[in-house]
């Protein structure tokens, strides 16, 4: 059965997934659909993972929601988005940053850099300067643009990132897969952080 935006978004606000007006602002002002490849445009609105090619995904709707409401991204923040694939959660990031905000896509795929900054550019970011994208290494992160005040990951790592965590401010948050649980870090001095885990989430593996 195929839904539209209009019913997905009330599906995930009555769930529980999305609950910050300006979140819930960005989720109908981006449409994922511009994010999906050609052939599955019909079901852009499904809450359920689709493909990109190369072993990678779009997530899945009610976890870019759970995620962003964890990180509570602010005008003017500089966000890392690790893992930009699509570029879905880079433009959500831009939406709820701009005008004077920052986001640093980092993409390890070089067609899904591609293919991320072609849908991004749909929405103006790039042009002005809201969104940049960088093809590297994610666990490495992106230094010359560091300190990030919010860093997502969107794939699996066995644990923190060092580099990730050098490059958030220090009362930053990092939202990552660790494993299968989704794991929301608040940075408290250069070497601690608290740690907050939400299980049951699968996620393709950070390469």
């Amino acid at each position: 059965m195929f839904q539209t935006q209009a019913q997905l978004l009330k599906e995930l606000e009555a769930e529980g997934w999305l609950k910050t007006p300006q979140i819930i602002e960005a989720f109908s002002q981006i449409k994922r659909e511009d994010f999906v490849l050609a052939e599955d445009k019909d079901q852009a609105y499904l809450n359920d993972v689709l493909p990109l090619g190369f072993g990678q995904t779009i997530s899945q709707p009610l976890v870019v929601a759970f995620m962003l409401e964890l990180l509570q991204p602010s005008p003017g923040e500089k966000i890392l988005d690790v893992g930009s694939g699509s570029g879905w959660t880079t433009a959500l990031f831009s939406y709820l940053v701009k005008p004077k905000g920052k986001v640093i896509a980092l993409e390890i795929i070089k067609e899904l850099k591609d293919f991320g900054e072609k849908n991004v550019k749909k929405y103006n970011f790039v042009k002005k300067g809201i969104a940049q994208f960088i093809l590297g290494d994610g666990k490495l992160g992106y230094a010359k643009e560091a300190p990030y005040d919010k860093i997502l990951v969107s794939a699996s790592s066995p644990e923190v990132p060092p580099e990730l965590f050098q490059q958030l401010k220090i009362e930053g948050k990092m939202v990552l897969p660790l494993q299968e649980n989704i794991s929301l870090i608040q940075k408290t001095s250069q070497t601690d952080y608290l740690k907050k885990e939400y299980p049951g989430f699968i996620f393709v593996p950070l390469v």
